[in-house]
């Protein structure tokens, strides 16, 4: 997994290269951890993300949970099909995750 990340003013995106899985997913934290305080909007870029698994729930989840602590804006795109099968079932099984508003990000 090789992860870019960009700021720019008080907007930063992170990029993943790879599969999200348990294994990748100390080093996604890392790079969502290590941004600047004052960023406002975060952007998942999972265009070059070809798998995710389970793992990749817990982590959005995550996301949504500290952007919200953190008066930040949170947006995922370039989601792929298996992404959003993925998101469908998770929506279907724990529907107060609110999975479906992630599922309609492109």
């Amino acid at each position: 997994m090789n992860i870019s990340t960009f700021v720019v003013g008080h907007a930063a995106a992170i990029f993943p290269h790879g599969d999200i899985d348990h294994e990748t997913l100390p080093a996604l934290r890392a790079a969502s951890d290590a941004l600047p305080p004052d960023v406002r909007t975060v952007t998942w870029a999972m265009d070059q993300v070809p798998f995710m698994d389970t793992t990749a729930l817990h982590l959005l989840h995550e996301q949504r949970t500290t952007a919200r602590h953190r008066g930040r804006t949170l947006f995922v795109r370039g989601l792929r099909p298996q992404h959003h099968r993925l998101l469908t079932v998770a929506a279907s099984v724990s529907p107060t995750m609110d999975f479906l508003s992630l599922n309609r990000c492109r």
